[in-house]
């Protein structure tokens, strides 16, 4: 490699940009993370996409000092999708970005649904794929009924990874699992549900392959630059960040949301989760929830303290002792069940239960929530990961990661750089300027397990028994969030 011998992997994700400066073994010589607000109101949850922007302008600043940018062969970028951005003909946002955890397009969503057939699902995808609020054509039928000035202006409408792509190194492109939601098996768009929403398809982007190299990223404001990939979605470039490159393997991603994915030797799939096309050799279907790590900001934020002090206030309660059962949908949920309409709730409380009860609650009410989305994805795999990566935030915790364990019933193994959606990006582009020959030897090369967590046995009957209550409890609640006010 020479002198250029360092891969810069950027994560623009939901509540942050993260970004790592490593070397072709994987080695983290440098990262970076900068928050950025989410806005809220009744169904609505948005960004300003100039904060991706300016995140990842700083992430190379920070990264970059001391001459080390001279030594940067390549970038590569991720990011959350079903977030939408407009952008006019120059790339400028013409409105906020629309979350994944935004409601407000649920109307639109099933209208749409109501016009696709199981016949049309398996045609085009060769599984069942729900269409929710999240889905980009929902998002731009909303527009088009509610803020028609918008769309009529509207160039594109991109994901938050593709739109610093055109803000910074000035390609409008995409990848195909970044709009998964309208391609299909061959990689490419799916014609027929395009047309089903006027001007939907000239408004998005055209497609490369993750590793292509699709132009040249500025590297922070010292005037180098360097090739930058097309890069991919979170979920994906995760995958690579934390080992999986065959199948039988599987991934458990813990960050705003919890994302578990399962790569497998056929493709059939299953009701609830995503059953991607098949790229770069692996069938892989997955499933994200609504709200992981965003359940413990909020508990945190209603307590008044913050993640850890949450965790804290959590290992001092008892888990042998009754339990209070947490239904994380603060906003809905989404893998496996699509349904937008549901609320949260505490249940089983009695007068023993405080702050400690409450907060073991939570953790365990989103590993409920992950062991329902894996039950999904194993029946999707067929031959579904005997042992899981674990990574994310979410996963720092020792308390929380054998939480997880115990309450699926499978082995964790928390991967040493957590942060994978970065590392990820980083193979991907080290594999687009030839550092290496494919996504199998970057991810060989550049991934490692730091611990693993065994399910401890002792609580199996406990997570048996709270899952039991944990789906009764969904449908027990489920007309609560029908009620019109």
């Amino acid at each position: 490699m020479g002198e250029k011998d360092l891969l810069v992997g950027v994560d623009v994700g939901t509540t942050s940009v993260k970004a790592g400066l490593f070397d072709a073994k994987g080695r983290a010589l440098a990262h970076f993370s900068r928050f950025y607000p989410t806005h809220r109101g009744e169904g609505v949850v948005e960004q300003d996409p100039r904060d991706w922007t300016s995140g990842v302008v700083a992430a190379m600043d920070a990264l970059l000092r001391d001459g080390v940018g001279d030594r940067v062969v390549a970038v590569g970028l991720c990011g959350q999708v079903n977030t939408d951005v407009f952008v006019d003909g120059r790339g400028n946002a013409l409105a906020p970005a629309i979350m994944w955890q935004d409601n407000r397009a649920a109307a639109e969503a099933a209208e749409i649904a109501a016009g696709v057939s199981e016949a049309d699902y398996e045609a085009w995808f060769g599984a069942p794929l729900p269409v929710g609020a999240s889905h980009v054509l929902a998002r731009m039928t909303w527009m088009a009924r509610h803020r028609p000035a918008v769309y009529d202006d509207t160039r594109l409408v991109l994901s938050p990874k593709d739109y610093c792509l055109r803000a910074l190194a000035g390609v409008a492109v995409s990848d195909p699992m970044s709009n998964f939601f309208v391609v299909g098996k061959d990689l490419a768009y799916l014609e027929p549900l395009l047309a089903r929403v006027a001007g939907a398809r000239e408004r998005l982007p055209p497609l490369r392959a993750f590793t292509d190299i699709v132009g040249e990223m500025p590297l922070g404001s010292s005037g180098q630059r360097a090739p930058v990939v097309a890069g991919t979605m979170d979920a994906w470039s995760g995958l690579f960040g934390a080992g999986v490159h065959k199948p039988g393997q599987g991934v458990y991603m813990s960050g705003t949301s919890e994302i578990l994915a399962a790569a497998s030797r056929s493709r059939h799939g299953a009701p609830g989760v995503v059953t991607f096309p098949r790229a770069v050799g692996l069938n892989v279907h997955a499933g994200p929830t609504q709200s992981g790590g965003d359940s413990l900001r909020w508990w945190g934020a209603t307590m008044g303290v913050d993640a850890a002090g949450v965790l804290a206030l959590a290992s001092r309660a008892d888990r042998a002792g009754r339990p209070v059962l947490f239904l994380p949908h603060l906003e809905g949920e989404r893998a496996p069940l699509w349904d937008s309409g549901l609320r949260g709730a505490f249940v089983g409380i009695d007068g023993a239960a405080g702050g400690p009860e409450f907060a073991l609650a939570v953790l365990e009410g989103v590993a409920l929530s992950a062991r329902m989305l894996l039950r999904s994805i194993d029946a999707a795999a067929v031959d579904p990961p005997a042992r899981l990566f674990h990574a994310g935030g979410g996963a720092r915790s020792d308390l929380w990661a054998q939480i997880r364990a115990d309450c699926l019933g499978r082995p964790l193994d928390r991967v040493s750089y957590p942060d994978v959606g970065c590392l990820g990006a980083a193979i991907m582009a080290g594999v687009g300027v030839g550092v290496f020959g494919e996504l199998r030897e970057g991810i060989a090369a550049m991934t490692r397990v730091e611990r693993s967590f065994e399910p401890n046995l002792r609580f199996g009957p406990r997570y048996d028994a709270m899952y039991e209550g944990y789906l009764r409890a969904i449908d027990a609640l489920r007309p609560m969030g029908r009620i019109d006010y």
